[in-house]
């Protein structure tokens, strides 16, 4: 193992050699854990609105409270198009976690202001893994990746948040987690450290929905919601739409981006490709590899 500092926040990568005899592996690491570019590359223009996820924020008048809420097939699809590019594959029960993981990061960051890039790493005793998402609300991407390698065995089961404000030093917390369920989480995550309540629903059709405690809000009411009531909730209560935006799985890295954390080797080159002529690095926050040659440094 050969650590290395990277530059600019470029979070860190895996790297190999690729070939049919041996795996080499180099980590390059940050200060931080991998969380959202502040802009994603290669931004689509004219994409129509079914190749997004349409994420709605709805304030329910006489109770306080802001419902956001989002049907996440067109999301669901991008990323399982990108496993498919990546010949990535997870186990049943924790693609399931990745993806309501991505689910209600998205609908939290629709509930906070548009300059926060977000990232949580949550790190489960058993099964011993790590899910990781981030996403952006300025440039309306979310990106997961699952790591079930060479994952440290925790004594208990953690989220660790890392928001980042441009021009900011950012804010960073975790908190222990009771249970498995990624909507769950995000509940426990706003009684700790959004010192408010929250409700996350899962309801049908891969649509998600999650009601956020305002000033003064009916949180007796809150309290009592079940799916069904949130299902028809303008339907039955006075509401009012804030906001559309629009979300799409997208992770924004590149060649480019990881060059930067090589710069040590520049002045080895043998060292680093020993002969090879590539090696692949691999993203922690989408798990895309991309190919690294020796003219590239």
């Amino acid at each position: 193992m050969f650590p290395v500092s990277s530059q600019e926040g470029a979070g860190f990568f895996s790297l190999h050699k690729v070939n049919h005899c041996h795996y080499r592996y180099l980590n390059i690491m940050s200060d931080t854990p991998p969380s959202t570019p502040e802009q994603p590359e290669n931004q689509p223009e004219n994409l129509s609105v079914e190749e997004f996820t349409k994420v709605e924020s709805i304030f329910v008048r006489h109770r306080n409270v802001l419902l956001v809420r989002a049907q996440f097939t067109p999301i669901y699809t991008d990323y399982y198009l990108h496993l498919m590019e990546q010949k990535l594959r997870h186990k049943e029960e924790l693609d399931q976690k990745l993806k309501d993981l991505m689910a209600v990061l998205t609908l939290h960051l629709v509930a906070r202001p548009w300059a926060e890039t977000i990232a949580w790493t949550i790190n489960l005793r058993a099964p011993r893994v790590n899910l990781f998402a981030t996403g952006s609300s300025l440039f309306e991407n979310i990106t997961g990746h699952l790591f079930t390698e060479n994952v440290k065995e925790p004594d208990r089961n953690v989220l660790y948040s890392q928001t980042l404000i441009k021009n900011t030093e950012g804010r960073k917390s975790h908190i222990e987690l009771e249970t498995e369920d990624p909507l769950q989480w995000v509940e426990t995550y706003y009684m700790q450290s959004e010192q408010r309540p929250a409700r996350v629903f899962r309801l049908d059709d891969e649509n998600f929905a999650l009601l956020a405690a305002q000033p003064d809000a009916d949180t007796e009411w809150l309290e009592s919601l079940t799916a069904e009531d949130v299902a028809k909730i303008t339907e039955t209560e006075q509401t009012k739409v804030l906001e559309t935006r629009k979300f799409r799985f997208h992770c924004g890295c590149s060649p480019e981006k990881i060059i930067p954390a090589l710069r040590s080797w520049k002045d080895r080159k043998d060292e680093l490709f020993q002969g090879d002529p590539f090696v692949e690095a691999t993203c922690p926050r989408c798990g895309a590899k991309h190919l690294i040659t020796p003219d590239m440094l």
